[in-house]
């Protein structure tokens, strides 16, 4: 039918524009808010050193700027420690406790960076301070996965992936059960974030 077939034109037209406004605009840096659906952090921690604990936190919030040209960017998160779900609730309850958590004291975990390293327009780690428990360390952040996509119904980019980090509870003064439960803590975390294209 002519009429579909204008349709589709003009469709096509419209994603055109803004994938050329989206390509335009990577020569800025662009600020991305968080998807709230889509930002999780799961931890694992070896148990009595035989099976492993799982359990995650989320849904996180946050924002970030990405300058891909320039090989750049910022990131700011932010966890709430009492939402920690391992699907027991007697052991969520047991981790937000003084000795570990600590959430009643410290509500809220922090990862901040303005050290994105990239290779080319791929992102390798990002470098920034992780704070727990009021007390903040260096962390890395080592990207597993990382890609854009453009969304142009929504009029919306969308950028995410996955990245892995390790750390040590007790530098952090969580040290209830050591050495039986592990020191070591590793974090799967999955983000996307979006940005409103005019």
């Amino acid at each position: 039918m002519p009429q579909d077939r204008g349709m589709r034109s003009l469709h096509l037209a419209c994603a055109a524009v803004l994938v050329a406004a989206s390509g335009l605009a990577t020569a800025q840096p662009q600020d991305f808010t968080l998807m709230p659906e889509h930002s999780f952090v799961q931890f694992e921690v070896l148990h009595f050193g035989t099976s492993t604990s799982r359990g995650r936190f989320g849904p996180l919030a946050g924002q970030a700027t990405l300058d891909r040209q320039a090989g750049t960017g910022e990131v700011s998160l932010r966890i709430a420690t009492a939402g920690v779900d391992t699907g027991l609730p007697v052991f969520n309850a047991r981790l937000r406790q003084a000795d570990l958590l600590a959430s009643d004291a410290h509500p809220e975990a922090f990862f901040v960076s303005r050290n994105f390293r990239f290779a080319g327009q791929r992102l390798v780690e990002v470098r920034g301070e992780f704070t727990l428990r009021g007390q903040s360390r260096p962390l890395t952040l080592r990207a597993l996965a990382f890609s854009c996509r453009l969304e142009p119904e929504a009029r919306r980019e969308v950028c995410g992936g996955d990245f892995e980090a390790r750390f040590k509870r007790s530098d952090y003064g969580a040290s209830f059960g050591l050495p039986l439960v592990g020191n070591e803590i590793r974090l799967l975390i999955q983000v996307e974030g979006a940005r409103a294209i005019p």
